[in-house]
């Protein structure tokens, strides 16, 4: 295809490594079922606090793909 045309799908990884780890799952996860990811947004990133310390991070994405002709 020429001019490819993309859908936008919105997801949220969670980790309690890191931010990047929140973002690879959430990638990896939708990888199992959606083809042609191309491209990822963070949109939002927070978290859990417990006892003091960072406990869980939370970051939305959004995640890009070629819809098939």
């Amino acid at each position: 295809m020429k001019d490819p045309v993309y859908k936008i799908i919105e997801l949220t990884g969670t980790s309690t490594t890191s931010i990047e780890d929140a973002v690879t799952k959430a990638i990896r996860r939708a990888h199992q079922t959606v083809k042609h990811l191309c491209w990822f947004q963070v949109i939002d990133t927070r978290g859990n606090i417990g006892k003091g310390k960072i406990h869980h991070w939370q970051v939305t994405i959004k995640v890009g793909f070629a819809v098939e002709a």
